[in-house]
């Protein structure tokens, strides 16, 4: 992790307005059970509790509007793109939400090649309309790509767009003579034919090297509300557990959402910074490929010969995959998006919120060596196809400031949920502030699985398992997509073999020959699974009909390892043709044993000779060659240290990803 120094938030930079976020102050229990609609961090369009208005908006720069698209005469008619693609202009119309990544382009014609060009590189029809926005700000990203073409809306301000024409929209997928498919939320799903486990084996590996980071140039000039100030005796060395549950959410941290309100704040970055961080896990979310970091520390403009001046630290920051550059075994560029800036020159928000307890002892420590980090630390798990989920650790970083040697101490586990479908980025609520407590078992921390329902992959069925990594090996949990954030609700009453009665949580732990409503406990040997291990991803693979798991161990040899699940005969997902409608086809890890333990991918040292660790895989980056699709490819991704400055062009760390080719 980068060495500890806090940035000094705008709040202290700047005259505060309390320009409150909304439903930051809404008790984390009304949350319970609403999570096909999480709580979302949105601009709030109202006075401050002093009565003044908002002050400090950005001035827009209007552009000439371009006259392309013809618009608005040409409102409802048809055209053919370059890549001889048919599509409808629509005229001052949005598309909310349901965005694939962002881009700056010229006119309306460089949009709509880049709704082609997406589609071209994912080799399947991701992107389903371009909405160009003529008169944002000079340089912004104007060119948004949709995903989905629901819920449009009529607008005021110009907006250019094209819908592809739904007969023009070829097949998806080409479905072999030996396979079957179908098709839910995402690409169509290719399955082996036969009913037995197909064994996995690797054919092929590239390496692409390290991703590149492209920061936007707008930030949101928002002025977040002052947090409250601590007492005095909250403000010393050691542990203070309320500081994480007994206070609102900062308004200085966490990425923002670009809407209605938070449009006229638009501003330009004035330098380009500099960004040195580790981690890099993530996964496919609403159309966009997360990479979520845990320590990213910001940095004016570097250059061959000059490091860059220290602007500002935080424990989490996300970044979306611009360029699909993977697809052709080219490395991966980065954006991070216009709701993660904190200022003009490119401090960051942190893209997990933290309590004001938190951020107040942050501020107030600084250059001490102490704090509250979030670091998300496992690939996401899906909730629905809007949402999806991260279970990050709180961690107290304690630092001597003389040796820098630190001590970090799990504090507990908060529970994130995350949307993508925003222009201005991806977004991280946090739905409940500590989930799980310091001494259980760090559930869900290693991440897990999501096991979808007959309504298919996206829906709102199915079960939630998420994984405790303890000494031996891995412990289970689930719970329903509706219950995730019920840790403390009753579901019901339970005997204990000692004749006590329980109350029973949403959320039931393997023990080993049953679920429980008792939690397992950090010396649990319950496993579903043996072995030492760092990082775990878990997947159902369509191509063998069996689950794989992908991981690197706790030894430091800077190797992904894989195991699968060595089921009786072919297993099936309840929504795919000719399975049990009513089967719960995670379960089978529970039932089967595991293959032995076979090399994946050697990925070296990092270039200052140590090992390489926060190993993941980003299932669906391939579409429908996708491992996760039936296809043969899978792309990871790990962090490397390269004992440079991490004020240097090179920084502390490289995010460096492969593409992996199975039989």
């Amino acid at each position: 992790m980068i060495s500890f120094i806090m940035q000094t938030p705008s709040s202290q930079l700047a005259q505060l307005n309390d320009f409150p976020l909304n439903e930051a102050s809404v008790p984390k229990s009304s949350m319970i059970g609403k999570l096909h609609a999480p709580k979302r961090y949105h601009l709030a369009s109202a006075p401050n509790k002093h009565g003044s208005s908002i002050s400090h908006v950005s001035e827009l720069k209007a552009r000439a509007a371009s006259d392309e698209s013809g618009c608005p005469s040409s409102n409802g008619t048809t055209f053919t793109s370059a890549a001889g693609v048919s599509y409808q202009t629509i005229c001052n119309i949005n598309i909310p939400s349901q965005d694939l990544p962002f881009q700056s382009v010229d006119n309306f014609t460089a949009c709509v090649a880049a709704c082609d060009s997406t589609n071209a590189q994912a080799g399947q029809n991701r992107c389903l309309a371009a909405i160009f926005t003529p008169n944002r700000v000079n340089s912004a990203d104007d060119c948004y790509l949709k995903y989905a073409t629901n819920q449009a809306t009529t607008v005021t301000t110009p907006v250019e767009g094209a819908i592809l024409v739904p007969t023009n929209i070829p097949s998806i997928a080409v479905i072999s003579a030996s396979s079957s498919s179908v098709s839910s939320s995402g690409p169509a799903v290719n399955y082996a034919s036969g009913h037995s486990v197909i064994q996995p084996s690797i054919a092929y590996s590239q390496l692409h090297g390290p991703t590149q980071n492209h920061p936007t140039s707008q930030y949101i000039h928002y002025i977040a509300p002052p947090d409250l100030t601590l007492a005095t005796n909250l403000l010393t060395v050691g542990i203070e557990g309320d500081l994480s549950i007994d206070y609102p959410i900062s308004q200085d941290t966490g990425n923002l959402l670009l809407n209605s309100t938070s449009e006229p704040l638009l501003s330009d970055l004035t330098d380009t910074p500099h960004l040195s961080r580790d981690g890099g896990k993530g996964g496919l979310l609403g159309g966009a490929h997360l990479f979520i970091f845990c320590d990213t520390g910001s940095y004016s403009t570097t250059t061959d010969n000059t490091n860059g001046n220290f602007l500002g630290f935080v424990s989490s920051s996300v970044a979306t995959d611009t360029g699909m550059n993977a697809l052709y075994g080219n490395p991966i560029d980065l954006e991070d998006g216009i709701g993660g800036w904190s200022d003009n020159v490119g401090r960051m928000r942190g893209f997990s919120p933290l309590t004001q307890g938190e951020q107040s002892y942050n501020i107030a420590m600084q250059g001490k060596g102490q704090r509250y980090a979030i670091w998300p630390e496992s690939s996401i798990i899906p909730l629905n196809s809007e949402s999806a989920l991260l279970y990050a650790p709180i961690v107290y970083d304690n630092v001597d400031t003389t040796t820098r040697a630190a001590v970090f101490t799990y504090t507990g586990a908060t529970l994130l949920t995350l949307s993508a479908a925003n222009q201005a980025g991806p977004v991280a609520t946090r739905t409940v502030d500590r989930l799980f407590e310091e001494n259980e078992v760090e559930w869900g921390c290693v991440g897990g699985i999501r096991s979808w329902g007959p309504s298919g992959i996206g829906g709102n069925d199915g079960s939630v398992y998420i994984f405790g990594n303890v000494r031996g090996g891995i412990l289970l949990a689930k719970t329903t997509p509706d219950s995730v954030a019920d840790r403390n609700s009753v579901s019901g009453i339970y005997l204990t073999a000692q004749s006590t009665l329980l109350t029973a949580s949403q959320y039931q732990y393997w023990t080993g020959n049953a679920w429980s409503h008792g939690m397992q406990s950090p010396t649990s040997t319950a496993y579903f699974i043996s072995g030492s291990f760092m990082d775990v991803d878990v997947f159902y693979s369509p191509r063998h009909l069996t689950f794989i798991i992908v991981y690197m161990t706790i030894y430091a040899d800077s190797t992904f390892y894989y195991r699968y699940l060595l089921a009786d005969q072919g297993i099936l997902p309840p929504f795919a043709p000719g399975a049990n409608t009513s089967s719960d086809y995670v379960a089978n890890i529970l039932k089967y044993q595991w293959s032995a333990e076979m090399p994946l991918y050697k990925t070296g040292t990092g270039l200052s000779g140590k090992y390489t660790y926060a190993g993941g895989v980003h299932l669906g980056y391939f579409g429908v060659d996708d491992i996760s699709n039936g296809g043969t490819k899978m792309l990871l991704s790990w962090t490397a240290p390269t004992g440079s400055d991490p004020a240097s062009e090179l920084s502390e760390y490289q995010i460096i990803t492969a593409e992996i080719d199975w039989d």
